[in-house]
């Protein structure tokens, strides 16, 4: 039963069993709801029997209120543990599969996201983990554990009356069956009305991302007829699918209702032809009252079921998706990266790099240059196995880094991307991500490096100043010297910069090339940029076009070459020209 609610769920081996639990306590609640009954029955028994023929017996009043209290008692606890069986096992499975999901992301090539935007995956950790709670508190144990009471309370009515028993419960696996023929069309509408959630978080993401250019470019009023659409229609779809789910379920719940007419029915043609008791008669009209309201709530817990198995299905994607794998410690022998015909795409059949070969030698500056889209960030990305190469090897000191472990692999590299990623704390916490544990000199000497200091020092709290959520607070020159900071205290023997110095003016680039100038002494540095003159005492000058190794060489025999290398220079040259 573990293994099938394991699988079945996506539930970890504790999760699989609090659910087990869950479902016993949800049953054993059940089954006590269903004890007034027996009570009832004991008291009309003793006081019906006179005027049913029997013996008077003489009642004892303190024994039927002890009887109550003890029930109530029993009831009471019953409750209680099936709380802490549900609600607080659902609270910590829940946040089991938020850490689970987050760390499969964690090893989960980077080509995935490139496929699942962020709202996708937002919704998926957030919103559906939060509906497995749901699932796991409220739908599956209560649906599974009226069930099997219904079935354990059966026996009993089975034994009384098998009559009356049939009359009661013929309408059980009708309404069921109802229920669960809407399994597909309910699925189908749930996915729809996922989507449309996504779609809606996306609006509501961009307007919030792009806030600044909306209002620059006057496009408010637009954007916002855009959001009230998305909002409209968020709203028809999310109805249509209320309305679809609710026309199974009350339709059930009407085939419910009829038990308690088949059960008068039945019971009266029976008690008139006294071949039943009025007592019998009594109590399966009050089991009839009994089992048919939680019946209801577990055909609405069923269809809730089935949108919840689609949340469930999502999380599988995740956690189902293959990972990279490797050696935790590998042997390097030296630290030159080599491309060995190396091919990629990042969708079948569009190749991204074709046959690219070309070494980055320890101790000197590589280059990657060329037009955009040539595969420069590409290939970058794919030294660092961000992905995995569909051809050719990719080798870090003669090893294989498609062998290594990915985070292990990343250990020995410092990358700066054009892209600047920040935290919402403090400067001196920014910097210090990048070696774990580092003293607060040895991020004031990186910062000092990276030519951070100055800005810095006339932050309000200086080091300590929180800088928003992304560096927000801070130019974007300042977030990537910030990011140079980060990379030069990490002091990885392999220096990756995509655009380091994109976002600096001619001053603070200078200044920052001069900081990396020390930083890059015996290492390996693979450079991408489009400015020519910051590349231009590069060693080694990868050319790439389509995808392709053009050329390469260093500046001097490029030029001599009159290449492409040549006509971008001469085009970046007649530009740094231009003037108003």
């Amino acid at each position: 039963m573990v293994r099938y609610f394991k699988k079945l769920f996506a539930l970890s081996e504790q999760g699989a069993k609090d659910l087990v639990k869950a479902i016993i306590s949800c049953t054993v609640t059940d089954i006590s709801l269903m004890m007034p009954v027996g009570l009832i029955f004991l008291l009309l028994s003793e006081f019906v029997a006179p005027f049913m023929g029997g013996e008077q017996v003489e009642s004892n009043l303190w024994f039927y209120l002890g009887l109550c209290v003890l029930v109530l008692v029993m009831i009471g606890i019953f409750h209680y543990i099936q709380y802490n069986a549900t609600f607080l096992a659902s609270y910590k499975e829940s946040a089991n599969k938020r850490i689970l999901l987050a760390e499969k992301l964690r090893k989960i090539p980077l080509s995935f996201f490139g496929k699942r935007d962020l709202s996708d995956l937002t919704t998926t950790i957030m919103a559906d983990c939060a509906g497995l709670e749901t699932a796991f508190s409220h739908y599956i144990p209560e649906l599974i554990g009226s069930v099997l009471s219904i079935l354990i309370c059966s026996i009993g009515l089975f034994c009384m009356d098998w009559r009356m028993s049939i009359a009661l419960l013929w309408v059980v696996p009708v309404a069921f069956i109802i229920t669960a023929g809407g399994k597909k069309q309910q699925k189908k509408v749930n996915r729809i009305n996922k989507q449309s959630q996504i779609e809606r978080a996306d609006v509501i993401q961009e307007c919030i991302e792009t806030v600044r250019e909306i209002k620059a470019n006057n496009q408010t009023e637009n954007y916002l007829a855009k959001l009230d659409k998305q909002l409209s229609n968020d709203e028809k779809i999310q109805m249509k699918a209320e309305l679809n789910t609710a026309s199974f379920v009350v339709s059930a719940q009407m085939v419910l209702r009829i038990g308690i007419t088949t059960v008068v029915l039945v019971g009266s043609k029976l008690l008139l032809n006294q071949e039943i008791d009025f007592l019998t008669f009594l109590v399966f009209l009050i089991a009839a009252s009994r089992i048919f309201d939680p019946l209801s709530g577990s055909l609405i817990n069923l269809a809730a079921i089935f949108s919840a198995m689609l949340q469930i299905e999502r999380m599988k994607k995740i956690e189902e998706h293959s990972i990279q794998t490797g050696k935790k410690k590998a042997g390097y022998n030296g630290y030159d990266i080599v491309f060995d015909n190396v091919g990629f795409s990042y969708n079948d059949g569009e190749a991204v790099l074709r046959n690219v070969s070309f070494v980055a030698k320890q101790g000197e500056i590589t280059a990657l240059v060329g037009p955009s889209g040539g595969g420069k960030s590409t290939a970058a990305k794919l030294a660092a196995r961000f992905w995995d190469i569909n051809k050719g090897t990719i080798t870090l000191g003669g090893t294989d880094i498609s062998t290594v472990e990915p985070e292990a692999l990343l250990s020995n590299y410092s990358i700066v991307f054009q892209d600047v990623v920040l935290f919402n704390n403090t400067v001196m916490e920014n910097i210090r991500l990048g070696k774990r544990g580092a003293t607060d000199e040895e991020v004031l000497a990186a910062a000092k490096n990276a030519q951070c200091d100055n800005f810095i020092c006339n932050m309000p709290q200086g080091y300590q100043t929180i800088i928003g959520e992304n560096g927000s607070s801070l130019s974007g020159g300042e977030r990537q010297r910030i990011s140079i900071a980060r990379a030069l205290l990490k002091n990885a023997p392999v220096i990756l910069l995509d655009e380091a110095t994109a976002s600096l003016d001619v001053e603070n680039e200078t200044l920052v090339q001069a900081a990396i100038s020390e930083l890059v002494k015996n290492k390996t540095v693979l450079v991408i940029a489009h400015r020519m003159r910051t590349i231009a005492g590069a060693d080694k000058i990868v050319v790439l076009e389509s995808g392709k190794v053009a050329e390469q060489g260093t500046h001097d025999a490029l030029l001599v070459k009159r290449g492409l290398y040549n006509r971008l220079w001469s085009i970046q040259s007649k530009a740094s020209e231009w003037s108003l």
